[in-house]
């Protein structure tokens, strides 16, 4: 057909140009069957994929599926391996470009899902068509509030493909790099499982640290959150003409993301000469104060590292301790272990919106270990958070590598 092209990066063994075709030319198209969420079962005998999952579920191949139904069996239609699935409706353009392929047969695929069968390499596809196509497929979406992809929209769809043995090639290629994405996924996940686990068993006091010479730490202290430190306001009464200059600032999401607080996310805001009671030191703890779901509110974040002249925004308060009693690093833990957290939320109070009173946070029991002890065990906390976040550098880093391959590996 003409205009014929080669991709910038390109496996050694091959040569020649891609040829041009529409998607149309090498795929038949069909639809899915409705399955709702009430059909889905853990006790369901049929394999089902919903459209929905195809969002926050599987990535540009499935081999295993994670639901199930009991819908009778003569209502559904089944995938058969090597189909390429796309959600045939959506919020946004761009969400709707989501192609995944089905490496398995008899898959049941509920409604809303456009099938794609193909004697071309469906996971070849997948990573193509999210990658140099994905934005062309979002073009190709109708509608406004809810967007519409068509099959027959699909069909006209150009794309640039190269001999079947190559597209194995690339498919295999960017499949094995998913395999380890994934497994450092996995590693991830269980490293933060096993750090939930051993902080439930610290501070029920079934874990037990020694000192250096092998001998029992003191017994743990009760204490009134009050006793221990003061509290103080975040900023309040600023306008959207007071942000984006001035100094920097603790945002409220920067408290409900981490343990601890990111100072490359600062944002900055102007600030008065009244308002230095809301300036941060290093050691303080934030919380939230208020949140539309009970269980955020009275999340926590600790200040580890020195900063000059950095105050704490609304919706949240400061707490500062004496580090004769409490330590920084183990309030990082402390405040985030389920036994306390669960009597911090029991404080929330309210119906659409929830919030905190700090003088009633003040009144809650601790319990503390010496500080030799509670600096063991925040070490002990620490090298496992080194390690997921080092996990997490390294997920990240596989997949901006695969996401720039697949920029430079697709025509």
């Amino acid at each position: 057909m003409g205009n014929l092209s080669t991709p910038n990066l390109r496996f050694p063994d091959f040569n020649g140009e891609w040829i041009k075709i529409f998607l149309g030319e090498i795929a038949k198209f069909s639809k899915g069957k409705g399955i709702s969420k009430e059909d889905i079962s853990e006790t369901g005998e049929t394999e089902c994929i919903r459209y929905g999952e195809l969002y926050t579920t599987y990535n540009e191949t499935i081999d295993t599926v994670s639901s199930k139904t009991n819908i009778d069996t003569s209502h559904l239609v089944f995938s058969e391996a090597n189909d390429v699935i796309i959600p045939a409706s959506g919020e946004t353009e761009i969400d709707i470009a989501k192609a995944s392929c089905i490496l398995k047969s008899g898959i049941a695929l509920g409604g809303d899902l456009n099938i794609i069968k193909t004697p071309n390499n469906g996971v070849f596809l997948s990573y193509y068509l999210n990658s140099k196509k994905k934005i062309d497929i979002a073009k190709l979406a109708q509608g406004i509030s809810v967007v519409h992809l068509y099959a027959g929209q699909l069909s006209k769809l150009q794309l640039k493909i190269p001999s079947l043995l190559e597209q194995q090639k690339i498919a295999s290629f960017f499949t094995a790099i998913d395999h380890k994405i994934s497994q450092l996924k996995r590693k991830k996940n269980l490293l933060e499982q096993y750090k939930k686990g051993v902080m439930q068993k610290i501070f029920t006091q079934q874990i037990s640290f020694k000192d250096d010479n092998g001998q029992e730490f003191p017994k743990w202290e009760k204490k009134k959150l009050g006793d221990v430190g003061k509290t103080y306001n975040g900023l309040t009464g600023k306008s959207k003409d007071d942000f984006g200059q001035g100094k920097p600032y603790i945002q409220y999401k920067q408290i409900f993301d981490d343990t601890r607080i990111d100072i490359t996310r600062f944002d900055f805001v102007r600030i008065g000469d009244g308002e230095k009671q809301s300036r941060v030191r290093t050691g303080d703890v934030f919380f939230t104060t208020s949140s539309e779901t009970p269980d955020e509110v009275g999340t926590s974040s600790v200040l580890l590292d020195e900063v000059s002249e950095v105050y704490l925004n609304s919706f949240c308060f400061g707490y500062r301790s004496s580090p004769e009693v409490l330590i920084p690093k183990f309030s990082r833990y402390l405040f985030r272990n389920e036994l306390l957290r669960k009597e911090i939320n029991k404080l929330s109070q309210g119906s659409t919106r929830y919030n905190l009173s700090k003088n009633e946070l003040m009144k809650t029991v601790i319990e503390l270990p010496s500080i030799h002890e509670q600096t063991k065990i925040a070490n002990f906390l620490s090298s496992i958070d080194d390690k997921i976040n080092n996990t997490r550098k390294q997920i990240e880093k596989a997949e901006v590598w695969k996401k720039g391959l697949m920029q430079q590996m697709f025509v």
